[in-house]
């Protein structure tokens, strides 16, 4: 199976190699944001009660490369969907290739360029911006941005085997990753101290939230229990989730 893993790997590789524009699409939104809101979060952090400790960029830089994980990841079932409609996985049933392989090939590309990507932010916000992080956090934080990728590229990729439907499945992604996105606390935490009790609570029955709390606690240098364990515990469930629900509709759809 490993062998089918990289020849898929593999293949999408070389397909998005050849079109890098890409890569750099993707970078375009979090370096905005980067741009345009951080020198308003630097404010808003020293004047503001109820922030999360550490600077406007700690804060900040983990925050975008973890919505870049959300959106770049959810959006990759169009490949597929392409795929479909090119007869390419018409001809990959065929094949004596594993159905699981065919999904973990596909979702480890993805988790590379995300990957890719969030080092292109970071090293952008050391280098122009007055980011400070600890090597061992930042990696702990990109590992978390990989696994994250590859639980939503999995996910991404059974709703599209699912609806089979270009127009759908944008309107799908886009009515369910809204909410998460301003429930998650990306761009303004959502704290006790700055946000209402409501949305707080409801805030945290958002499994992203605790997710973007690990990475935010990577780049400050926080690798306590209290600050890393339920963002760990529900990603690594989650994956196992959806990576689960990924293969399950592969075997199924090439049965």
């Amino acid at each position: 199976m490993l062998r089918d893993v990289w020849l898929i790997f593999r293949r999408d590789a070389i397909l998005l190699s050849r079109n890098p524009a890409w890569l750099a699409i993707g970078v375009m939104q979090p370096v905005l944001y980067l741009v345009l809101f951080g020198p308003l979060m630097e404010r808003i952090v020293t004047s503001t009660p109820g922030f999360p400790p550490g600077s406007s960029w700690t804060v900040l830089t983990p925050a975008l490369i973890i919505q870049l994980a959300l959106f770049s990841a959810t959006t990759a079932g169009f490949s597929l969907l392409a795929d479909l409609r090119n007869g390419v996985v018409e001809r990959l049933r065929v094949t004596p290739a594993s159905r699981v392989a065919l999904l973990l090939g596909k979702v480890l590309t993805n988790g590379l360029t995300t990957v890719a990507q969030a080092i292109i932010i970071t090293t952008l916000a050391f280098l122009v911006f007055d980011l400070s992080a600890p090597f061992g956090g930042i990696l702990l934080t990109l590992l978390i941005v990989a696994m994250l990728s590859v639980t939503l590229a999995s996910a991404s990729y059974a709703v599209a085997l699912t609806l089979r439907n270009e127009e759908a499945f944008p309107a799908l992604v886009n009515s369910v990753m809204m909410p998460v996105l301003l429930l998650s606390g990306i761009l303004v935490p959502i704290t006790t101290g700055l946000a209402p009790d409501w949305l707080y609570a409801i805030s945290r029955v958002n499994p992203f939230t605790h997710i973007v709390d690990a990475g935010r606690a990577g780049f400050r240098g926080d690798f306590s229990v209290d600050a890393m364990l339920t963002g760990s515990i529900v990603l690594v469930v989650l994956m196992s989730l959806c990576v689960f629900w990924g293969a399950r509709t592969f075997r199924r759809e090439n049965a």
